[in-house]
């Protein structure tokens, strides 16, 4: 049995391709990647959550009540 020559990690990716389809599988290895990353940054204990962007205050309105347009 031994060594997996090259036919045969040919015939895994055909069967891979065959199960999940070519667009599905960048999904499963995005997913996977950020879960190796989630896994490493929990073992080191640093965690490096994005901080929601602040809100921008409103521009204020160029009506100001009681007045009338023109």
């Amino acid at each position: 049995m031994g060594e997996f020559s090259i036919f045969h990690w040919l015939v895994v990716l055909a069967v891979i391709l065959i199960f999940f389809g070519g667009k599905r599988i960048p999904e499963i290895m995005k997913g996977f990647g950020e879960g190796i990353r989630s896994f490493k940054d929990g073992m080191s204990g640093t965690s490096q959550t994005p901080q929601p962007p602040a809100q921008a205050p409103a521009p204020p309105s160029a009506d100001k009540p009681g007045e009338e347009k023109k």
